[in-house]
């Protein structure tokens, strides 16, 4: 599974309608309205390497209103769950 952040800078005027339409599409996860570096952050989980691509550059990027975007891909996921058993790892 493929994990990966995609930050978007939107046109301010679509940004509500940009996170509504981003949930929409196959493979966006979750979509969040952010400050800082980015306007939407939204979070996608595909299979495979291309279908990222394709999710990023075919769906998201033409979206009427997507001004750029950054892809940030994950090399591995941190829950509390595998944090807490880390720690009690030799805690005997």
């Amino acid at each position: 599974m493929v994990h990966a952040f995609v930050l978007i800078d939107g046109q301010p005027a679509r940004v509500a309608d940009l996170a509504v339409e981003l949930a929409g599409i196959a493979g966006v996860s979750e979509v969040y309205s952010v400050a800082g570096h980015a306007d939407i952050v939204a979070v996608v989980r595909v299979r495979r390497h291309d279908e990222l691509a394709d999710v990023v550059t075919r769906r998201i990027s033409q979206l009427d209103g997507v001004l750029d975007t950054r892809t940030l891909i994950a090399f591995q996921a941190y829950s509390r769950k595998d944090l807490d058993a880390i720690w009690e790892i030799g805690a005997d």
